[in-house]
């Protein structure tokens, strides 16, 4: 699935901004790299609202990827940084060679809103196929989503959000010149891309911004943060960092460098809730009134097709990561002490229902309880967002349930968060780590799952005999066969119903 560059005539379009000049792959794909849809967001301009992008003269160099948002990662040695620069709303398109009134996909990378970069994803599968893909970069972190009570910007607390409005919004403007369909347009995100899709579709600033939304591993009515509780971690936050006067507390922070707001509370934690998680869209906002379940429930959700799913082991990355990979997997002590603390007065039926000795190791048996319960990403409350969803416009439901090749004593990862992507996207990373390639199967399978996602993305409808969902029964997708999966049996749903949410 890998394309390279090539020296061919460098293509040309004009956006409302400016001209720009791109480059084109062997494959004859036209690739436009760092475009800046919104202003930078920084000196005044930090915790704002985005502003329109400033208009340049004359042809403006496309070839090279924008900056990635402030986010932690790691030096050549291992030792962790601060990677990224404050100025980086930028987005890429690519796009066939001849298109006209092509369906248009914006991909919204995951990374729980505290990493990731739109630049490593690599399309070119998907734009064969008579797309025009864009990828985008939001802001992430403490600088994306904080909300003091000192805020008066009516976008504290989602401005990543807002972020991917205006990415969208640039789309709706300037798509056409590089031969898309602004009104076939698919917001399309995986993991916390995912909930910012689940976000979009519950926010009033988002309505007519899209016409399909694809959700891959972002149950769409798990919770986001209420106001009340990010104002609190605000102004802790705040306090931490030297300005604990909330009248001055903005022009204080605003005052410190982006390496000193980026990285924060972040840990390795084993979470249960997205909630549980540092940073997050904040509801009870003029962004995002309601949580998300609400607005499915009280029909002020946008209504539009959706494609939703995730994988069969979603949470074995997590549990896989934080203990078996750093060489301390989890003991049969340890479990029952893991799942009194997350489930308190329920643990005990939790631990009838998932006795640690049912599993091969107790590991997989703690990450078979978060799956299952999805309260972060997983099974059972994806078919609370179908069942709402589907009231207003066709769900279509899934399960990818092709698992990872297993290396010898590595975790058994399965089919764990994430492992769907290379699926989809080739990377654009140099890094020496790169997933296993896929089988001949595998390879097949990926091509099932590009054409109907290019259907959906172009009609709505992912395929002639996937009907819209019914209650329960999704469509597993393996490389030996795609065929219907009862959810809430394989994961034990009315277990985790009769606990309540």
């Amino acid at each position: 699935m890998q394309s390279s560059t090539a020296a061919a005539a460098a293509p040309e379009v004009r956006t409302d901004a400016g001209d720009l000049r791109g480059r084109t792959t062997d494959a004859g794909i036209r690739v436009f790299e760092g475009i800046p849809y919104a202003a930078p967001p920084i000196g005044t301009l930090r915790w704002s609202s985005p502003r329109p992008a400033r208009p340049w003269s004359g042809v403006r160099e496309a070839t090279t990827p924008g900056s990635i948002c402030p986010q932690l990662g790691r030096s050549d040695s291992g030792q962790p940084m601060v990677a990224g620069e404050e100025d980086c709303l930028s987005l890429n398109v690519w796009a066939p060679a001849q298109a006209s009134k092509a369906p248009v996909l914006l991909f919204l990378h995951g990374g729980g809103f505290t990493g990731g970069v739109g630049s490593l994803y690599d399309p070119s599968e998907l734009v064969a196929r008579g797309n025009i893909v864009v990828t985008a970069n939001y802001r992430l972190g403490a600088l994306g989503f904080l909300k003091h009570a000192a805020m008066r910007d009516s976008a504290a607390g989602n401005f990543g959000i807002l972020d991917q409005q205006e990415a969208l919004r640039w789309i709706k403007r300037n798509v056409a010149a590089f031969g898309g369909d602004a009104n076939r347009v698919t917001l399309w995100g995986e993991s916390g891309g995912a909930f910012s899709v689940c976000a979009q579709l519950a926010s009033p600033s988002a309505r007519g911004l899209f016409a399909r939304a694809i959700v891959q591993s972002g149950p769409c009515v798990n919770d986001m943060l209420p106001a009340k509780k990010a104002e609190r971690r605000a102004s802790s936050t705040a306090a931490e960092l030297g300005c604990p006067d909330p009248r001055t507390a903005i022009d204080c922070l605003r005052a410190k460098p982006f390496e000193q707001l980026t990285g924060l509370a972040e840990d390795d934690k084993l979470d249960r809730r997205t909630t549980d998680r540092p940073w997050l869209p904040t509801v009870g906002t003029p962004v995002l009134p309601l949580q998300l379940s609400a607005a499915q429930r009280l029909g002020t959700a946008t209504a539009v097709p959706v494609l939703q799913g995730g994988t069969k082991d979603e949470m074995r990355s997590f549990v896989g990561s934080g203990f078996d990979d750093a060489g301390r997997p989890v003991t049969a002590a340890q479990y029952l002490q893991i799942i009194q603390d997350l489930y308190g007065r329920d643990s005990s039926r939790v631990l009838a229902k998932y006795p640690a000795a049912k599993y091969p190791t107790p590991s997989l048996a703690l990450a078979q309880v978060l799956t299952d319960e999805g309260r972060l990403v997983g099974a059972c409350t994806q078919l609370v967002a179908n069942g709402l969803m589907a009231r207003r416009a066709p769900v279509y439901a899934f399960e990818f349930a092709e698992p990872r090749a297993i290396q010898p004593g590595q975790f058994p990862y399965g089919a764990h968060h994430g492992v769907e992507i290379p699926y989809f996207f080739d990377s654009t990373s140099t890094s020496p780590w790169q997933p296993p390639p896929l089988t001949p199967d595998q390879q097949a399978l990926a091509v099932r799952l590009l054409d109907q996602w290019s259907a959906f993305a172009a009609t709505g409808r992912p395929a002639a005999n996937w009907a819209p969902y019914r209650r329960d029964v999704v469509r597993s997708f393996t490389a030996a066969a795609t065929e219907p999966v009862n959810l809430r049996q394989e994961h034990q749903c009315d277990f985790w119903d009769s606990l309540g949410r």
